[in-house]
């Protein structure tokens, strides 16, 4: 496993719970030896985390940092024919290919893998697993992924990371249709728990709603999944969509909202936060 953060350290020790020999690796080291206890042996490189993996699991900030671990001399030195690298990163499509094409010139698997469903999703073993790659490679996946959620083959490579984009986009606009309708009825007079209350069940209720409309209700934006990452995946949506020639003018909207949010100074909060900015607006925060 390369990469024990927010969502690398539950789904590690996840892994380590079940039975896996888990060789782990970060950055910073001290966040990795969090999993020592539990059975993992924590590595000072990414190389030594490889060299005799079976599966390695990437679960990194972006498509650069993916490509410099992945393909720094050494981790391609140590990845042995035949392993199988998910992954679980969450980068533009176009990226996700590009890596898979270079590890097969090596003679390593590659499956794109993005999840969904957050650190409490990660905990419980529930996330949303969007899958792209070989369907045999999938199959042969399938155990380990079973471990840590609800796994998908959606196509071929780049189409998990295809799957991700639109999850994001989903979430990011629908954050911002419920932050917005929230604060109209508080400004209105409305108390904004009970029209949350009212409307659950109806058209309107949405997993997005519960859990993030409760964080705006009770103005809670401890970081679960920052409003920085939320903005990075718009922008990747956007730059997918334009290497497609395709027009995105809701998700454009939303990504100058998270963008002027994290530019207001909450880029750290949780993406609920973009709740915040809105209020800001009209004076109410």
């Amino acid at each position: 496993m390369l990469g024990i953060g927010m969502m690398g350290f539950p789904m590690a020790r996840r892994l380590c719970e079940a039975g896996c020999q888990v060789n782990a690796w970060n950055r910073s080291r001290s966040k990795a030896e969090r999993l020592a206890p539990f059975g993992a042996l924590v590595t000072d490189t990414p190389a030594q985390a490889v060299e005799h993996a079976d599966v390695v699991i990437t679960l990194l900030e972006n498509g650069a940092v993916v490509e410099d671990v992945l393909f720094q001399p050494g981790t391609t030195a140590s990845l042995r024919a035949g392993t199988l690298v998910i992954d679980m990163s969450s980068i533009q499509p176009a990226q996700a290919r590009d890596h898979a094409q270079r590890l097969s010139a090596t003679g390593v698997r590659h499956l794109d893998a993005p999840v969904s469903g957050g650190t409490v999703g990660a905990e419980q073993g529930t996330l949303a697993i969007m899958v792209g790659g070989d369907p045999a490679d999938m199959e042969r996946a399938r155990a380990v992924l079973e471990l840590l959620g609800r796994p998908t083959h959606v196509g071929p490579h780049g189409a998990g990371q295809l799957a991700k984009l639109a999850n994001q986009m989903i979430v990011g606009i629908t954050i911002g249709a419920v932050a917005e309708a929230l604060l109209l009825c508080e400004k209105g007079g409305a108390d904004m728990a009970q029209v949350r209350q009212a409307i659950t069940g109806g058209f309107a209720d949405s997993r997005i709603l519960q859990l993030h409309g409760q964080r705006m209700v009770e103005r809670d934006f401890t970081k679960r999944a920052a409003i920085q990452v939320q903005l990075k995946d718009m922008r990747n949506a956007l730059a997918t969509a334009g290497s497609m020639g395709f027009d995105a003018p809701i998700t454009a909207l939303f990504e100058q909202l998270f963008a002027d949010a994290a530019a207001h100074g909450l880029g750290d909060l949780d993406h609920s936060a973009l709740f915040v900015e809105l209020a800001s607006r009209n004076g109410m925060y």
